[in-house]
């Protein structure tokens, strides 16, 4: 079908009427993209302030991650892992030197990278660490999202992802997230093999733990040979101004998850990453994936990351993080309606004074919309602003504009 003859409103309506409704999209429909600019099928711009979150920090379509792509399509696309190929192990060497790992597992999604990690885990807990079988235990935080898998949402505290869709995952338990004193008596009991955590929880609102609680978590981890688990699938690849966010705090997690960005957002890859010992106790047949480590995959997320390491990425995203942050503190001081301002690099959100049940978030977003710049609540009250790392100076001031007329202009209905 050609979308080139239908709006906006009619697309949006053969998606309704042919569609799952799992999503509530912004009204706008995409059709073209370039950096950190994006068009609607009417030509209107916008500044793209979401970044698929943060699936195209290298921004969108960048030459090098697509000319990666055509090159390898031209080649060979898939061969599943029932067949070496040529470009897979070459991937493999090259994330491991990049990130400092002995090894890497590479996925599909996010989430794959998430049910990866928590494989290992348990594996690792009975093959290594000598807990008894079936009694192996993971802790996660309160706040946490690392998808919609049922592994997934036995782990979450928000309704909207786990109603409904019971039993759960045992086998799992949760602790208060930046609480320290919480996650050490949680690690009193042996049979923890695991703590999964998200260095800055980005669904949950962009919220930022104490300075310090990650390194003493993985610590306390350590302590009891425990593993700690980074899910870098959002904060990682230069989104929060260092390569990985548990670099901020200089230390290297037990397993460490990607994705999103690890593609430029060109393709669904995700990787998960340990040392031989942890790595090592899945053997053949154990876990896999059909299209994990296809040669197309492999030759974008090498593309993709000499991006971020070439254009100095993690520095553009520290460096204009904090001129973000210092606009949207103006814009706080002044504004009834803005009334926090937090967030790393440039994964940043304000929260909006209002109720979580309100519209008032989206209401603002789509005024946002109506003026050129995309970005979406989260929790109702909570606006998320994560531009790709390539936007200039220029734009973000731009951007910072932008924001700042909408609300303050902005009246309640």
């Amino acid at each position: 079908m050609d979308t080139t003859t239908h709006n906006s409103q009619t697309l949006m309506q053969i998606e309704d009427k042919y569609g799952a409704h799992n999503y509530h999209p912004l009204p706008v429909v995409l059709a073209k993209g370039k950096g950190v600019d994006l068009w609607d099928v009417e030509g209107k711009h916008y500044y793209d302030f979401l970044s698929a979150y943060s699936a195209v920090n290298q921004g969108h379509c960048h030459p090098r991650i697509i000319e990666a792509l055509t090159d390898q399509a031209k080649d060979l696309t898939l061969t599943s892992r029932a067949f070496y190929n040529d470009v897979l192990g070459i991937y493999e060497k090259f994330m491991a030197e990049y990130f400092g790992y002995d090894k890497v597992l590479p996925m599909n999604t996010g989430v794959e990278g998430g049910e990866t990690a928590v494989k290992l885990c348990r594996k690792w807990a009975y093959t290594v660490k000598g807990v008894e079988e079936n009694k192996a235990k993971i802790i996660f935080a309160d706040g946490n999202f690392w998808g919609r898998t049922l592994a997934a949402i036995s782990t979450s505290v928000d309704p909207s992802s786990y109603k409904g869709f019971g039993p759960y995952m045992p086998g799992f338990s949760n602790i208060p997230y930046n609480d320290l004193a919480e996650l050490e008596k949680a690690l009193e009991d042996p049979n923890v093999a695991g703590f999964m955590v998200e260095p800055i929880q980005g669904e949950a609102g962009v919220v930022v733990p104490d300075e310090g609680y990650l390194r003493k978590a993985y610590e306390l981890c350590k302590s009891k040979n425990v593993l700690f688990i980074a899910d870098e699938v959002q904060t990682g690849i230069a989104r929060t101004g260092k390569l990985l966010c548990c670099d901020h705090e200089g230390f290297k997690p037990d397993i460490l998850i990607l994705g999103k960005a690890l593609s430029g957002g060109v393709l669904p890859v995700s990787a998960v990453l340990a040392r031989d010992e942890i790595m090592l106790s899945i053997k053949p047949g154990e876990h896999g994936s059909t299209f994990g480590g296809n040669p197309l995959a492999c030759k974008v997320a090498m593309a993709a990351l000499e991006v971020v390491r070439d254009e100095n990425l993690a520095e553009k995203a520290e460096h204009l993080g904090q001129i973000f942050r210092e606009r949207m503190q103006v814009l706080v001081d002044k504004s009834d309606l803005a009334v926090l301002v937090r967030g790393k690099g440039l994964l940043n959100a304000i929260v909006i004074n209002d109720t979580e049940e309100s519209s008032t978030g989206w209401d603002i977003c789509l005024a946002l919309r109506d003026n050129g710049l995309l970005a979406k609540p989260t929790h109702g009250n909570i606006i998320r602003f994560a531009p790709p790392l390539v936007i200039t100076e220029e734009q973000l001031h731009t951007c910072c504009d932008i924001i700042e007329q909408t609300i303050m202009n902005f009246k309640k209905s």
